[in-house]
């Protein structure tokens, strides 16, 4: 087992990382215990999760009173409905204070299980179990929770620790095709923000983990979770570099929103806004020729998307981008590319550049 630390003062906290994990119940358990004070736990999951997983997390957790809240499966149930029966839950179970929430699923679980911590009786611990690639390497590391609005996509969150990030790559074996692709999107984002050395690897090692390989994805994950946990070290609520972990997301988030959630996955979406920054940022002439496609052979080669193929319109990604939370003062910011392994955060930029980019893909 590696454990990569978040170092935030008072509110730090470890990333354990291991294969098999959940399976071993005194392991889990010894893991577990330091995050729970008190002896109520309600484990979040979705149904399909919870026949999966939910018997190893319950065997760890013998010693406590254990309820279970099952949510729907997919982005679209990341809303303010879900968190409303989640609270009903909570109160109508008579949870306290005390007790620790914890997540076992994706990003859609981890977004929603952290609100809740956030703001049941103004505060209560919380574990992230990640059981999707692209939840252990970014979304359950952090601290951002949030639910999503028709209007834009984590709209109503707050940043909230969590006690702890237990990560199991063993999970990985069931993921389907298409989740596990959309989680090395997140693995390619980190490659082109901080580390060239990374990203280098990464296309020499895309057959392997294409296969699963489990030497590589022990890499994939420790390496992207440090990267990860040094941002946020130095930038807890994004007040600076730390939005340069949203390479991509601003196009990405409109995609998500104009075709629907669900439609798109996160990961597929962020994909396809990384080559969309990509192209931006050589535009405005920032980006060398060839970075950017080193970037597009990259997703291609994982079996990502590099193309819409909704036709979303040009005025309406304009619009939805301009909903995304990372505007600042009615001036859309964007993470732009000067080389892989550096970006920086505009809002300064040529108007008809972003024009051409738009009119180029959408």
């Amino acid at each position: 087992m590696q454990t990569v630390a978040v170092e935030l003062g008072d509110r730090a906290y470890p990333i354990y990382i291991g294969d098999g994990l959940l399976r071993d119940a005194s392991k889990l358990a010894a893991l577990l215990a330091p995050c729970i004070h008190g002896r109520q736990v309600v484990v979040f999951t979705n149904e399909n999760i919870n026949e999966l997983y939910g018997e190893f997390v319950q065997n760890a957790l013998e010693q406590y009173s254990v309820d279970t809240f099952i949510m729907g499966d997919g982005e679209r149930f990341k809303n303010l409905q879900t968190y409303g029966a989640a609270m009903d839950f909570l109160m109508g179970k008579r949870h306290s204070r005390a007790t620790c929430l914890i997540a076992l699923g994706g990003g859609v679980v981890g977004d929603l299980t952290g609100f809740v911590a956030a703001t049941f009786q103004r505060g209560v611990d919380f574990v992230q179990i990640p059981t999707t690639l692209l939840a252990q390497v970014d979304s359950s590391v952090g601290g951002k929770t949030a639910v999503n609005h028709p209007q834009g996509k984590n709209m109503i969150g707050a940043f909230y620790q969590p006690q702890a990030v237990v990560i199991d790559s063993a999970v990985l074996t069931t993921l389907s095709p298409r989740e596990y692709a959309a989680g090395l999107a997140e693995v390619v984002k980190y490659g082109v923000i901080a580390d060239a050395r990374f990203f280098s690897w990464l296309e020499e090692s895309a057959p392997a983990l294409q296969a699963r390989d489990p030497v590589a994805l022990a890499h994939v994950i420790q390496r992207s979770c440090e990267i990860k946990a040094q941002i946020v070290a130095a930038d807890e609520r994004e007040s600076g570099m730390r939005a340069i972990l949203n390479f991509g997301h601003t196009f990405g988030h409109a995609i998500e929103n104009l075709t629907g959630y669900g439609t798109w996955l996160h990961g597929e979406a962020v994909a396809l806004g990384m080559v969309m920054a990509a192209r931006f940022s050589e535009r405005l002439q920032l980006l060398p020729p060839g970075q950017a496609q080193r970037i597009v052979g990259l997703l291609r080669s994982l079996d990502l998307p590099v193309e819409l193929t909704h036709a979303v319109g040009v005025d309406n990604m304009m619009q939805a981008m301009g909903m995304d939370k990372k505007a600042m003062d009615g001036k859309l910011r964007f993470v732009v590319a000067h080389c892989i392994g550096e970006v920086s955060v505009t809002s300064d930029f040529q108007r008809q550049a972003l024009g051409e980019v738009l009119a180029e893909f959408c």
